[in-house]
């Protein structure tokens, strides 16, 4: 769905909500505690630039970015990944919860998929 110089966009099997999207560097770090700077910047102008076309293509009311470091903090892929979740108005009462992961088919995550490349182009340029 997104590929740049250093990072990957893909959708999650088990989304909070459709287009739930994770966004990864090429390179293995364990958590971001180990990655310089730069490439925490790298990384998260990625982020951003994903976000927007996740944003626009599920038309979402708002959207949380999330990133777990270590297994205290709910990390269990030792990746570095970061979390772009779609979150509508009426998911979550107050919003102080998430929703519960649902399945996706993979033909659900080709159309959503489709749609958020096609947004992140759109909103980028």
């Amino acid at each position: 769905m997104y590929e740049d110089g250093h990072s990957l966009g893909f959708l999650d099997h088990f989304p909070l909500n459709p287009g739930h999207t994770l966004v990864v560097p090429k390179k293995h770090y364990e958590s971001m505690r180990e990655m310089p700077p730069s490439a925490v910047g790298e990384l998260f102008v990625s982020v951003a630039k994903v976000m927007r076309g996740v944003f626009k293509a599920s038309k979402a009311d708002g959207i949380n970015i999330g990133q777990s470091n270590g297994a205290a903090a709910s990390q269990d892929v030792f990746h570095v990944h970061v979390h772009i979740i779609p979150r509508y108005n009426h998911d979550s009462p107050g919003g102080l919860t998430f929703p519960q992961r649902k399945n996706s088919t993979l033909a659900d995550r080709e159309r959503m998929g489709a749609l958020v490349k096609r947004a992140v182009q759109e909103e980028n340029g």
